[in-house]
C-alpha cells in the first residue's frame, strides 16, 4: 500500500486512497509523446532552421526545467523554461531577420531542452515530473500552433503595427496557458477525485501570478530580440529569476508553517491525551472528505490546520478522556474542550478561520441558531469515526462506525459529510483489497 506524502504548502495526501495508476497521466503523456514524436520527425526531415536560434532557446529552457520549482498542491512549474519556450513560439525578428522556425520545430526545440533539464533531477534521484512537462509542451504547442502560421502575415510582422502583432501575441499565450490549466485540472480531478470545477479554479489560481510574469517576459523577449538580437534571452530572463526566488523562498515558509502546526498537534499525543496517530488521521480523512464535497485547495488547507488541532484543548484537562475519544464525553465537555482549542489558536493571530472551525466543531448541524461551518461538520464526523474505529483496518468495525454516524444524521452529523465519508471510507477498503 503506498503511504502518505505531504507537499510544501498544500493538504496532506494519503496515497492509499487513490487509484494506484493515474490513467489521465499516463494518457496526457502518451499524447505529448506522439506529438513529439512527429516533432521530431518533421524537423529531422524537413532540416532544423535557423539553428543558432533553436539552440539559444533550447538552452534556456533546459536551464528553465533545472530550475523549477514546486507550486502548492503539488504542481511543479517551470517560469523560466517556459518564458523561454513561449517567446521561441511568439519570436518574430531575431537580430532584424525573420524568425522562420515552424511550429512543429518549436515542440521539438522545447521537448529537447525539458528532457535536457529532467535529466539533472533524475540524476538526483527527484522525479522527473513527466505529467506537468508534458502540460506545459502542450500549452506551448497550442501557442505555436496559433501563432507561426501568422507570423508570416505582414500587417503582424511590420515594425508600425506592433500593436497588432501585441495583442496577437497576448491572446495566443493566453490560449495556450489556459489549455495547460485546462490538462492540470484534469489531471488533478482524476487523480485527487475532485470536481473538475474546483479543480480549475484551483490550478487558474495558483498559476495566474507566475503566468503573467512568465507571458510578459516571453513578450519582451521576442520583441526585443528583434533589436538586440540573442542577447534579448539573458537580459529580459533576469527579472523572472528573482519573481522565481521570491515563490521558492514563499514555499519555504509554507512549508515550515505547516510543519510547525503538524508538530503542535503532536503534543495532545506526547502527553498521553490522544491516541497515537489520532490528530494525523483525522486531519487526512477530512482532507478527502472535503474535497468529496468540493471544497477548494485553500479551504482543504485550512480544514488540514484545524484538523491537526481540533483536539488541543484537551491540554487543559484535569484528568484526560479515556483514550482520548471525545466522541464518548459529554456535550458540555466537548464544547469545553473545542473553546478553549480554539483559544489557543486565537493566540498565532492569523489563523482566525482555524479557530472558528474548531471552536464550532462541538456543535450539532442542526438545531443551533447558526449553522456550524462546514469544516466544523467534517472534523466533527471525521473525529467521531476515527475515535471509534481508530488504526484498525477491519471491515466490520468501519461499517459498524459508520452506521452508528448514518443514525445519528438527524442533528448530530451532518449527512452530505457523512455520505462523503462512507464513499471515500469505502475506496479505501477496495484499494487494499
Amino acid at each position: 500500500m503506498k503511504g502518505t506524502t505531504a507537499v510544501a504548502g498544500e493538504p496532506a495526501r494519503d496515497e492509499s486512497w487513490r487509484p494506484a495508476m493515474d490513467s489521465g497521466e499516463l494518457l496526457l503523456v502518451a499524447a505529448a509523446g506522439m506529438l513529439v514524436v512527429a516533432a521530431v520527425a518533421q524537423t529531422a526531415a524537413a532540416g532544423l532552421v535557423q539553428p543558432r536560434i533553436a539552440l539559444a532557446f533550447g538552452a534556456l529552457i533546459s536551464l528553465g526545467e533545472v530550475l523549477r520549482l514546486s507550486l502548492e498542491g503539488g504542481r511543479e512549474s517551470a517560469p523560466i523554461g517556459s518564458a523561454g519556450a513561449f517567446a521561441y513560439a511568439v519570436v518574430l525578428t531575431v537580430g532584424g531577420k525573420p524568425a522562420l522556425q515552424p511550429a512543429l520545430q518549436v515542440i521539438a526545440v522545447v521537448a529537447a531542452g525539458m528532457v535536457l533539464g529532467a535529466l539533472p533531477h533524475l540524476a538526483a534521484g527527484r522525479p522527473a515530473g513527466l505529467a506537468r512537462m508534458a502540460s506545459r509542451l502542450i500549452g506551448v504547442a497550442v501557442a505555436a500552433a496559433l501563432f507561426r502560421p501568422l507570423s508570416t502575415i505582414a500587417a503582424i510582422t511590420r515594425p508600425s503595427d506592433w500593436g497588432l502583432a501585441l495583442a496577437v501575441m497576448a491572446v495566443v499565450l493566453v490560449a495556450g496557458w489556459l489549455a495547460e490549466c485546462l490538462i492540470g485540472a484534469l489531471i488533478s480531478a482524476d487523480a485527487l477525485r475532485a470536481r473538475f470545477r474546483v479543480a480549475l479554479w484551483d490550478e487558474m489560481r495558483v498559476q495566474f501570478p507566475l503566468a503573467a510574469a512568465v507571458a510578459a517576459t516571453a513578450i519582451l523577449i521576442a520583441f526585443a530580440a528583434d533589436m538586440m538580437g540573442l542577447v534579448a534571452l539573458g537580459v529580459f530572463i533576469a527579472p523572472l529569476l528573482v519573481t522565481q526566488m521570491s515563490f521558492r523562498r514563499y514555499a519555504g515558509i509554507r512549508a515550515t508553517y505547516l510543519e510547525t502546526v503538524r508538530a503542535l498537534a503532536r503534543v495532545t499525543e506526547v502527553g498521553g491525551y490522544v491516541e497515537d496517530g489520532h490528530a494525523r488521521r483525522v486531519g487526512r480523512l477530512a482532507v478527502v472528505v472535503g474535497r468529496e464535497l468540493g471544497l477548494s485547495e485553500p479551504e482543504l488547507l485550512e480544514l488540514e490546520y484545524a484538523a491537526l488541532m481540533h483536539d488541543i484543548g484537551q491540554l487543559s484537562l484535569r484528568d484526560p478522556i479515556p483514550g482520548g475519544a471525545t466522541v464518548l464525553a459529554s456535550p458540555g465537555q466537548q464544547r469545553r474542550i473545542a473553546e478553549l482549542g480554539a483559544g489557543v489558536i486565537d493566540q498565532a493571530g492569523v489563523l482566525d478561520g482555524v479557530a472558528e472551525i474548531v471552536r464550532y466543531q462541538s456543535l450539532p448541524w442542526r438545531g443551533q441558531e447558526r449553522e456550524p461551518p462546514v469544516g466544523s461538520r467534517i472534523i466533527r464526523a471525521a473525529n467521531a469515526f476515527d475515535d471509534l474505529v481508530g488504526a484498525s483496518t477491519e471491515t466490520s468495525r468501519t461499517m459498524a462506525a459508520l452506521e452508528w454516524l448514518r443514525l445519528d444524521t438527524a442533528t448530530e452529523y451532518d449527512p452530505r459529510v457523512v455520505e462523503a465519508l462512507a464513499k471515500v471510507v469505502g475506496r479505501r477498503h477496495r484499494s487494499r483489497r
